[in-house]
């Protein structure tokens, strides 16, 4: 048997857990639009409403007037009010964690369930897809089942970048005045460019990161570098990657081993077995071993669509 149940005091913690993530997801999302401040500031042509904005930045909302009042009282409790439920669900998320940790409910490494994290922190999910071996976690998780651990052993993740996307990206980075590399190194202050291979990161105990693209299409930036320093990492054109580009997302929340979670967005599992299949038996210059896995993580993803416990979406 390539998996076995999750035990039912696990499946129990994890369906509460999610429900308080998902909660606590939603709120810090919602008073991400309130961390800035909002004061009255005394100006030569009278009082003005200035909200505050993050690096540095101001907006200036209009002289003192009834209108900018209205704006001003209700932005103030409505701040206090969202902070108090984020406070609120921090401390549940810190008791979910605890518990998750306590029961195994998930064992995704910490350091990608923390990358995801990050990520999520700086707004750039939506650009980055997991595909490859981590997958698997998702998908163990939505089906309620442990896939054999040799079908998941690996020493990397590989986040697919989506190039449709490329001028919001941009923009995105352009704000947030970081690199890709900072942004790792906020999970492992350890992590490196790879000598030899721009578009990998890789940390003092050899887990590593990689950048995949869809092969150069029209419109497309080739090469591309993921900010404006010099030091930051490359995206690598991947043999397919535009058929893992195309695929519905499947997206899930996931458990690290140390009870933290994350959502990890991934392909459709139809679209990996589809993906697997092709690589054991046909992507070129493929080594054995690897169709060997390829070929047992497709099997796994298969049954578990065809036994029911994992629905690919409808195409």
């Amino acid at each position: 048997m390539n998996y076995t149940p999750i035990p039912e005091d696990a499946i129990r913690q994890a369906i509460d857990a999610e429900a308080v993530f998902t909660e606590f997801h939603k709120t810090r999302k919602r008073a991400r639009a309130y961390a800035s401040g909002m004061y009255w500031k005394q100006e030569p042509e009278g009082e003005q409403l200035v909200k505050t904005l993050p690096h540095k930045r101001q907006e200036r909302l209009g002289r003192r007037s009834p209108e900018t009042e209205k704006i001003y009282e209700a932005y103030i409790p409505k701040k206090k009010e969202i902070e108090m439920r984020a406070a609120t669900l921090a401390a549940e998320m810190d008791k979910h964690r605890r518990l998750n940790k306590a029961l195994r409910v998930g064992r995704v490494p910490n350091i990608v369930v923390e990358l995801l994290q990050e990520l999520d922190n700086a707004g750039l999910s939506e650009h980055f897809t997991v595909v490859g071996t981590h997958a698997l976690y998702a998908y163990e998780t939505a089906a309620g089942v442990r896939i054999l651990p040799a079908a998941l052993a690996t020493q990397d993740v590989d986040l697919l970048w989506d190039a449709r996307k490329r001028v919001r990206f941009l923009a995105e980075m352009e704000k947030l005045q970081v690199s890709i590399l900072d942004i790792l190194r906020k999970v492992d202050r350890t992590f490196e460019r790879k000598e030899g291979a721009l578009e990998t990161a890789v940390n003092d105990k050899g887990f590593e990161v990689d950048f995949l693209r869809r092969p150069n299409q029209e419109g497309d930036a080739h090469p591309f570098q993921l900010s404006n320093d010099e030091n930051d990492l490359w995206v690598i054109q991947a043999l397919r990657a535009d058929v893992l580009t195309q695929s519905p997302k499947f997206e899930r929340v996931v458990f690290a081993a140390n009870g933290a979670m994350a959502t990890m967005k991934t392909i459709d599992p139809q679209v990996f077995v589809e993906f697997k299949n092709w690589l054991a038996t046909e992507a070129p210059n493929r080594d054995t071993l690897k169709r060997r896995r390829d070929a047992q993580q497709a099997r796994i993803v298969q049954d578990l669509i065809e036994e029911g416990l994992l629905v690919p979406a409808k195409r």
